[in-house]
């Protein structure tokens, strides 16, 4: 009885094995019929070419390129799968493909030599200036003042919206004027802007220093005072050794020599200590001129500062500029200089400046000086 129902199950197992396989095979055939179904798709849509598989597309590139393979360009190793190696357009179509390699550099260079035989006997074509006035010389005027000191750019062209700055006795009301700054004359205020790299200087000599630039004999001297400047400056006129006060140095040639000419008549002012007492006529016998060794000698302003008791204190003003002429003109009157010192020299004044210290002149101290000898 166990043997047979033994038997029995195990036929039973069998035959429901071979039932599944059955299916199984039905299933497999099946999913056979419907490839061989989706593989005729190309002949139910009128012969049209299907698009290849990936592993089937062909990426030959480069001149020459046929099916068979690649002529030249990267070779085989340009094929591969969908993601390797450039896209091709498609072949004898008129459709979305993409455009033709870049042309040749032979080709290139012979249309370069094409255009230059074609315009070869023409004349070269001048373009218009980029922005109007670019075809004037010099420089921006605000430019030239803000060099010269006067501010910043945006302060010069304030400036000259003001009406303030004029070239050459012509008020600049337009923005942009050029000029030339070693020809032009540039004034702010009625005053002349030293355009170039001039540089003037005021120095309070003390007593004891050469009016010289350099001294052989190894003195101190006025060269002294400016060694670490890179341009070279001169003195305006001298002052002796034992002589304290203003002193000029600049490297601007042509005021410097007005300035001491006699033609300008450029006013000194001096302080004299003298010794007591004075008669109440000197200052008129210093206006009216002093005989001395090389001619007449005049002041043009005298005036009696301080007096304790015999000591006085003189100021002389005078234009003339001869060597030691207000010592030798009290001396002559009676009166010997005990101390000297030059309080201005035209519109410069002395002021707080401590003895041997050494200033820049301001812009409007510059134009005054200027104005002094009509430059």
């Amino acid at each position: 009885m166990r043997s047979s129902s033994g038997r029995n199950s195990s036929g039973n197992n069998g035959g429901s094995r071979g039932g599944n396989s059955g299916g199984r095979g039905g299933s497999s055939g099946g999913r056979g019929n419907y490839r061989g179904a989706g593989n005729n798709r190309d002949d139910k849509q009128g012969g049209r070419p299907r698009k290849p598989r990936p592993e089937e597309r062909r990426y030959d590139v480069g001149p020459g390129a046929t099916q068979d393979g690649p002529k030249s360009g990267r070779g085989a190793s340009a094929r591969g799968g969908a993601k390797g190696g450039p896209k091709q357009g498609r072949q004898g179509g008129t459709g979305r493909g993409r455009s033709a390699p870049a042309t040749s550099r032979e080709y290139d260079a012979r249309a370069e030599e094409r255009n230059r035989e074609r315009y070869a006997g023409k004349k070269d074509v001048r373009l218009p200036k980029t922005f109007p006035g670019a075809e004037q010389e010099g420089e921006r005027l605000q430019k030239v003042l803000a060099r010269a000191g006067y501010g910043s750019r945006r302060a010069c062209e304030e400036l000259i919206e003001q009406a303030r700055v004029e070239v050459n006795g012509e008020i600049v009301l337009e923005q942009g004027k050029r000029v030339d700054p070693e020809k032009d004359e540039v004034k702010v205020d009625g005053l002349t802007v030293a355009t170039q790299s001039y540089q003037f200087f005021s120095l309070n000599k003390p007593a004891g220093v050469v009016s010289t630039m350099e001294d052989p004999e190894g003195r101190q001297c006025l060269g002294d005072y400016v060694t670490n400047r890179e341009t070279r400056l001169f003195h305006v006129g001298r002052l002796d050794t034992e002589t304290e006060g203003v002193i000029l140095l600049t490297n601007h040639g042509e005021l410097a020599h007005r300035l001491t000419h006699p033609k300008y008549g450029v006013k000194k002012t001096y302080l004299a200590a003298i010794v007591g007492p004075i008669p109440r006529d000197l200052g008129k016998k210093l206006k009216d001129g002093i005989q001395l060794e090389d001619g007449y000698a005049r002041a043009d302003h005298f005036r009696v500062v301080e007096q304790t008791g015999k000591n006085y204190l003189v100021e002389v003003t005078l234009h003339e500029g001869r060597k030691h002429i207000v010592r030798r003109m009290l001396a002559e009157a009676g009166f010997p200089v005990e101390k000297l010192v030059r309080t201005s020299f035209g519109p410069i004044t002395l002021g707080d400046q401590k003895s041997g210290w050494l200033r820049r002149l301001s812009n409007t101290e510059v134009g005054m000086l200027m104005k002094e000898v009509d430059l």
